[in-house]
């Protein structure tokens, strides 16, 4: 790959939830484990035997996690260790196998099985797989689980800015498939994938990589037939292959095909996905085992001077950091309904790209990126320590594998990120990155890479590993002031012009309960954070960033905000607020308006102070965000007068507020409206 240009070859590669088909027989069974668990904190004696004392054990539904108060209460205290789970459920007896799928536990899992140690899996964030078969027996089968989320010096993430939220906080399945099928050892991913090549409307080369495994006693002859469906369910492409799989074997199994006029995955424009089935058919043409994905296809391009090009055209990556969908007093044990909310508020927000950090995130915030076409760039758990032991590097090998195989598929996915804020400038940090270049260079070498560097101008030897580079600056809340941000980028752009740059990160808290306008500058760990300096931050640098379209991402910190038990700042201990939204996704903050009315197509007008509801002044400035081209302002029903709209704001000085309580309304075209009520204080005798 050209390295300068950071040219990036269209992917399709196609994963799925075990058990999402076609109206066919599933051969694949799936059962969802979520209900009927006992869970104790800590590490009990004898907890894994079938015969363990439970009346200790309190009663939980999965996705759960023992921090969910402890940390986000602040004070850095929250409890990182073991915790113990166990339920029972009764397997088939089918002579099929039986696998234990865990979408994610943090950091350390281990499962027993009616008190057979079954697999161990180090890492928190990544779908994982155990094996079970051998274990079962007929009728009830108990299992238990222990899960720490200490990291022992070897598990990343061994940083960061925010809470590790212990426990089982995804989703956990059994599932059973035929002795042969798509290999379900490899490394939670979907043993089936596809990358396209040389893609334009007219076509695309389709290359396909499988894994099928053959857990039988006897030599297999199968095919595996992969077909591509469009959105109007007609078939695009079918690619059949014959394997053979000798017993106890994985075979990988490797073909081409020629795609004609493919409809390209294009974004925020026309996010179209193909159904893919991959099924592996004995000699009747019955499928022994199947996946139903979701794919797209498309060319990209980061280049240093135009930025993201996708299709062939400029497309600004512009959007937020997006942590999870955290919620309070639940932490990241949230359900497909939280993360589906938050995508709503994302795609009302008008971005057009999406920095999912600091870990991988829930096969359902990816799907929901390919749907909504907002273009992620997604990175492994390396943040801000490293450790030179050998195990925190296989550890970390481990973990950028089951990122990029679980996610491959993804046409949302452009970027992979080798870390965050790494600060150690050693050996140690630059040897951990050079390490994650090469394995994500080994398993995908079609799409770029990225590393968030932050605190000094100059690229240090471990930033110049990665393909791209992107910077956290915050110029204006640590230190200096908002009007460095231009300069920053000029000047960075003059040192290394052919070398693609980002901004990864730039931000400012705002509690919502602290207004004051105009505001003081705040202190960063200190306890008055006034909303109106987080908009006039945002204000500062949007304007900055958005006249540099060199720029191939910028992504603000952060869409929602998020629990950070060791900080203790704003209104509240616990809390990182830099959000553009509240961390219970109540309120919206003024300046997520700024960049709707900046981002977004759909009309839109936002009358700004609304939380600052008194005034003592017998005249007040209105200002109001829109993406029209002018407002109406009404004081209790009485016009005061049309304000264009400039660079997205519409303004009104000296507007007349009578003593008491006050309706002020704007309005623009087409029954765009806001309202808000503001009291003035008559002025003391």
């Amino acid at each position: 790959m050209n390295r300068l240009a950071c040219m990036f070859a269209a992917l399709a590669v196609v994963f799925g939830m075990p058990g999402a088909g076609p109206a066919a027989a599933d051969p694949r069974t799936v059962v969802p484990l979520d209900e009927g668990w006992r869970f104790i904190r800590g590490d009990p004696a004898g907890a894994s035997d079938i015969a363990a004392d439970e009346a200790s054990w309190g009663a939980v539904r999965l996705p759960h996690t023992w921090n969910g108060v402890d940390g986000e209460d602040g004070g850095g205290d929250y409890y990182r260790g073991p915790g113990w789970y166990r339920t029972t459920f009764s397997a088939p007896s089918d002579g099929r196998r039986t696998w234990l799928e865990f979408d994610g536990a943090a950091l350390i899992a281990e499962a027993w099985v009616n008190g057979v140690h079954v697999g161990r899996h180090e890492g928190g964030y990544a779908r994982f797989r155990f094996d079970v078969t051998d274990a079962l027996k007929s009728g009830l089968n108990h299992l238990a689980v222990r899960v720490d989320n200490s990291s022992g010096g070897a598990v990343a993430p061994l940083g960061g800015d925010f809470t590790v939220f212990g426990g089982l906080y995804r989703p956990v399945r059994l599932v059973t498939v035929d002795p042969v099928h798509l290999d379900m050892a490899d490394h939670g991913g979907p043993g089936v994938y596809l990358t396209a090549s040389n893609v334009s409307e007219a076509g695309a080369d389709i290359a396909l990589l499988a894994r099928v495994t053959n857990d039988g006693d006897t030599r297999a002859a199968v095919v595996l037939r992969t077909t591509l469906t469009d959105a109007d369910g007609a078939v695009a492409l079918t690619i059949e292959t014959p394997v053979v799989a000798p017993p106890g074997q994985t075979v990988e199994v490797r073909d081409t095909a020629r795609l004609t006029r493919p409809r390209l995955w294009d974004g925020r424009a026309d996010p179209h996905l193909y159904a893919l089935t991959a099924e592996v058919l004995d000699a009747r043409d019955e499928a022994v085992d199947r996946l139903v994905l979701s794919t797209g296809v498309r060319a990209a391009t980061i280049d240093p001077d135009r930025g993201f090009i996708l299709n062939g055209r400029p497309v600004p990556l512009r959007g937020v950091n997006y942590f999870h969908a955290g919620r309070p007093g639940r932490g990241l044990a949230v359900q497909d309904a939280e993360i589906d909310a938050d995508f709503a508020i994302l795609d009302d927000l008008g971005g057009t790209g999406l920095r999912f950090v600091h870990f991988q995130h829930p096969q359902r915030a990816y799907d929901l990126a390919d749907r909504t076409g907002m273009v992620v760039w997604t990175e492994v758990p390396l943040n801000g320590v490293a450790s030179p032991s050998p195990a925190f590097a296989a550890n970390l090998t481990q973990q950028m594998r089951e990122l990029i195989r679980q996610n491959h598929h993804h046409p949302a996915i452009a970027v992979w990120g080798l870390g965050n804020e790494v600060y150690a400038t050693d050996d140690v940090a630059d040897g951990a990155i050079a390490l994650m270049q090469a394995v994500a260079r080994e398993e995908d070498p079609g799409r770029p890479t990225a590393y968030a560097h932050c605190c000094q101008d100059d690229l240090d030897r471990k930033a110049l590993h990665a393909d791209l580079t992107a910077y956290n600056r915050y110029y204006g809340w640590y230190d200096e002031t908002f009007a460095r941000i231009g300069a920053w980028a000029d000047e960075r752009r003059a040192r290394d012009p052919v070398r693609p740059t980002g901004v990864g990160e730039f931000g400012a808290g705002a509690s919502v309960l602290h207004q004051q306008s105009p505001p003081d500058r705040p202190v960063p760990d200190g306890d008055w954070h006034p909303e109106q300096y987080q908009t006039a931050f945002h204000e500062a640098y949007w304007r900055a960033l958005r006249d540099r379209p060199w720029l191939w991402g910028s992504f603000v910190w952060v869409g929602f905000d998020l629990a950070s038990d060791g900080r203790d700042e704003g209104d509240r201990a616990g809390v990182n607020d830099k959000g553009l939204v509240t961390y219970d996704r109540a309120i919206r903050k003024d300046a997520w308006y700024w960049y709707q009315a900046n981002w977004s197509d759909r009309p839109m007008a936002h009358i700004l102070d609304r939380r600052l509801t008194t005034d003592t002044a017998p005249v007040a400035a209105v200002r109001a965000y829109s993406n029209l081209a002018s407002l109406e302002l009404f004081i209790n029903g009485r016009s005061a007068g049309v304000a264009p709209v400039v660079d997205h704001v519409a303004t009104w000085t000296d507007v007349p507020l009578p003593d008491g309580l006050n309706h002020l309304e704007v309005r623009g075209p087409d029954g765009v409206s806001d309202a808000v009520w503001r009291t003035r204080l008559a002025p003391a005798p």
